[in-house]
């Protein structure tokens, strides 16, 4: 999934991704590094991506970001679930690079 997230993104110009290997790793990178838009997955191990969701909408300085999530999680309450959080978007897996595209045309300002 990283792969087809890196393709997509590598189309919209000046876009620069930042890694994290779960929620906790996230937030600690979204203290230092400026973002434009957060991708996640649900299932993460230490703090899965509602929780990150959840965090990120609490805190006044990340409560702007867009927030995409892509998941495994496919059911139509979990997809239900993530946008109560606040997620912006809600893709479920097998993603295809143009419909990412497309919803991250969408979030992003014009």
């Amino acid at each position: 999934m990283r792969q087809l997230i890196s393709f997509s993104l590598k189309r919209f110009e000046g876009c620069r991704i930042v890694e994290a290997v779960d929620g906790v790793d996230a937030l600690k990178k979204l203290s230092t590094d400026s973002v434009d838009m957060i991708v996640t997955d649900i299932n993460m191990p230490v703090m899965d991506g509602l929780k990150l969701v959840k965090l990120v909408r609490e805190n006044d300085k990340l409560k702007h970001l867009p927030i995409i999530i892509i998941t495994t999680e496919g059911a139509e309450e979990d997809r239900e679930r993530g946008l109560q959080l606040g997620a912006n978007a809600y893709i479920a897996k097998p993603i295809q690079s143009s419909n990412l595209i497309k919803t991250i045309t969408s979030l992003l300002p014009a």
